[in-house]
Formats: C-alpha cells, sequence, structure tokens
C-alpha cells in the first residue's frame, strides 16, 4: 500500500497526479502546461494540468515564471529533499505517537534487518557519525561559554 505523507508548511498530502507531474518536472527540469501536455500527459485535459500545478505551487514545491500569458514551472525540490521530508515526518509522527519511542525504533531496526543485513550497518554507521557531530557541537558550545565567562583576577 503506498502512502502520502504531509510536505512542508502546506500539510497536505500529494496525490497520485501531483506526484506524476512533479516526476514529469524533475525529469524535464522545467515545463509550461503545454509542453507538460505534449510530451509527457497527452491523456489529461489543459484545465487539469493546470489547476494541478498550481496546487503545487501553492504548497511550494514548484517555482513559477510568467512566459506570455502562461506559466513556466520548476521544481524548487530534488526528489531526494522531498523523500527526506516525507520520510522524517513519517518517522516524527511515529515517534510521537508511540507511549515509548524506543518502540517505533526498535521495529524499524528488525525492519532494516530483514531486507538487508548491509543497510543495518550503513544504519549504524549513519548514527555514529550523528553521535561525533553532536559531542563536536556540545565541546564547540562549552568551549564558547568558557571563553564568554569574565575572567577572575589572579
Amino acid at each position: 500500500m503506498k502512502r502520502t505523507f504531509h510536505f512542508r508548511a502546506s500539510s497536505a498530502e500529494l496525490g497520485p497526479l501531483e506526484e506524476r507531474l512533479l516526476d514529469a518536472l524533475w525529469a524535464r527540469g522545467n515545463a509550461t502546461v503545454r509542453e507538460l501536455l505534449d510530451e509527457q500527459c497527452p491523456d489529461l485535459a489543459y484545465t487539469t494540468v493546470m489547476t494541478t500545478l498550481d496546487r503545487l505551487f501553492k504548497k511550494k514545491l514548484l517555482a513559477r515564471e510568467s512566459e506570455g500569458r502562461a506559466f513556466r514551472y520548476r521544481p524548487v525540490v530534488s526528489r531526494e529533499q522531498l523523500h527526506r521530508e516525507a520520510a522524517g515526518e513519517a518517522i516524527r509522527q511515529l515517534l510521537e505517537a508511540s507511549p515509548a519511542p524506543s518502540l517505533p525504533l526498535s521495529y524499524l531496526v528488525e525492519i532494516v534487518s530483514e531486507r538487508d543485513a548491509m543497510l543495518l550497518e550503513e544504519l549504524l554507521q549513519v548514527v555514529e557519525a550523528k553521535r561525533r557531530q553532536l559531542r563536536s557541537q556540545s565541546l564547540a558550545s562549552q568551549s564558547s561559554d568558557d571563553s564568554s565567562r569574565p575572567k577572575g583576577r589572579s
């Protein structure tokens, strides 16, 4: 079962047509409604594509520039950024919904290990890298705090 998630500040979900048009724009880089109809979506009505692109623009997923009487649309996020946001939001929702935050994390580890043992190793490396980053930030913050304190007289 395919699931849609909340994105950006709009809190609206992406539907199949929105996903299809985003895919087409990622493939092309940018396009007008007419270009999408001619090359990627001949089965759709002009007004359907126009309305859907406008919705994606309002969700802050597309930028547009006036081009004569039409608009030229381009994605403002990459496919990877969008998937990252969706995954992050899904994990946030799982953690917030669970009375014990470790429960969804244990399921994540279980599912990852069932799918691919090497993926579990990659997860461990990501966790270790994040720990190092947080330690560095903590040390830098402590050092900054120490240097901003007034010095006592000797």
